[in-house]
């Protein structure tokens, strides 16, 4: 990898606040204790770091591409007084022969990205189909039109979209086309499997879950094992990022109640007034610093880690799915072992389930290293911009107090000067 790297030994570029000329690092400006916007901290070593190689890649990526498409911001539709809805425009460009046009623009609701993640899943049993975030949960029904909800899913469905977009191969399906450029859904959803074939298709599923496996290829039993690993790992680190930002606000909500205490006492003690108003300066702007710490990782952090909580689900079916197709391919085989007379017919089934298992086993082997390359490029870029915010964020914090020390240490300063003249 090239650019900066974090030495080893970064004790040299440590503060040490017991020597006076370090409290003058962060605060250029002494007079930032009186209300003058936040002095900027110096480049650290963190905020030096760059992924060189990722966005030449990246770029390359971004030539080589010939289908672009945006989920642009939804609006709300209302059939009856009962059935109210987000629409969210779909805007696609592209340059590939198969597309009639070069740019389109569809209006589309939640239920036809449903739609289309489930059409998918049919044709291609096998392949990594991005999630789609949830829908919503009862308890939260009447907020499922406010902006910053409807903003979130947006982001959400526009992230499922582009996934689909450069997959090699899902990109390519006539479900995707259709989705992208038809404007209206209706007639091809009908064209669908039907109730009955679907029930027929789950009822198998189930059939071959129950029955289970004879033999197991160790290849997919690791994969297996490293989706359930990474399923608890990434649902704890959750979990736990939804309870610091739970403790963060809690906290914030504390210093903002803390702040005004001080300017009030500074109104009945005329001596320490000045001290006061600035310890209740300074937590004030630590609170808005805190404030804006919590927004980053609720839009940065936390988005990335709940999807990457549903890939895991979305792995979990996959892996189901090819298990499922094995399952049947056994049964057969074994019921053709077994038959007397009339094998013929079962052994043309036999034959087109074992090439079923081997597109399922195929199909699953590429997209795994494909999904695996962006999850721990996602999550790596997700870490580390924490990372640096965590560290901006102590830093202005820091810049905050140390300026306080700063203007007290001037304030002694003229007091001993003025003691020492008279």
């Amino acid at each position: 990898m090239s650019g900066d790297t974090v030495p080893a030994d970064i004790s040299g570029h440590m503060l040490d606040l017991d020597e006076d000329e370090d409290l003058e690092v962060f605060s250029k400006n002494p007079s930032l204790a009186d209300g003058n916007p936040m002095p900027n901290s110096p480049d650290s070593m963190v905020n030096q770091f760059r992924l060189d190689e990722e966005n030449e890649e990246e770029q390359q990526e971004g030539i080589d591409k010939d289908l672009f498409v945006t989920v642009r911001q939804g609006h709300r539709a209302t059939i009856s007084a009962i059935e109210t809805f987000v629409m969210y425009r779909v805007v696609t460009k592209t340059t590939r022969s198969k597309f009639d046009s070069s740019e389109y623009e569809v209006r589309r609701r939640y239920q036809d990205f449903l739609w289309l993640k489930s059409r998918l899943e049919e044709n291609y049993p096998t392949l990594i189909v991005h999630p789609l975030p949830e829908k919503f949960v009862m308890k939260s029904m009447v907020e499922r039109f406010n902006d910053d909800f409807i903003e979130t899913r947006r982001k959400a469905l526009h992230r499922f979209l582009n996934r689909i977009s450069e997959h090699p191969i899902l990109s390519y399906s006539h479900h995707v086309q259709v989705f992208l450029t038809e404007e209206e859904l209706a007639p091809h959803k009908k064209l669908g499997p039907g109730f009955l074939s679907r029930m027929g298709e789950t009822m198998k599923a189930m059939a071959s879950s129950v029955r289970g496996l004879r033999s197991k290829l160790e290849e997919f039993a690791v994969m297996q094992q490293y989706v359930e690993d990474f399923s608890n790992k990434i649902c704890s680190v959750d979990k736990v990022t939804q309870r610091i930002i739970k403790e963060q606000r809690e906290y914030m909500d504390e210093l903002k109640q803390f702040s005004p205490m001080y300017f009030q006492w500074a109104e009945s003690e005329e001596l320490l007034a000045e001290p006061l108003k600035g310890i209740g300066s300074c937590v004030e702007r630590c609170s808005k610093e805190t404030e804006e710490q919590i927004q980053h990782l609720s839009e940065v952090l936390v988005p990335v880690l709940h999807e990457y909580v549903l890939c895991a689900d979305t792995l979990k079916a996959v892996m189901r799915r090819r298990d499922n197709i094995q399952a049947e391919f056994e049964a057969k085989n074994e019921a053709l072992a077994s038959r007397k007379t009339d094998p013929e017919i079962l052994q043309e089934e036999v034959d087109d389930l074992a090439d079923r298992v081997e597109q399922a086993n195929n199909a699953l082997r590429g997209d795994w290293s494909r999904w695996r390359t962006s999850m721990r490029a996602d999550l790596k870029s997700a870490f580390i911009s924490t990372a640096v915010k965590n560290v901006d964020y102590y830093e202005k914090c820091l810049a905050v107090w140390e300026s306080f020390l700063l203007s007290q240490r001037g304030e002694s300063m003229e007091q001993r000067n003025g003691g020492d003249a008279s």
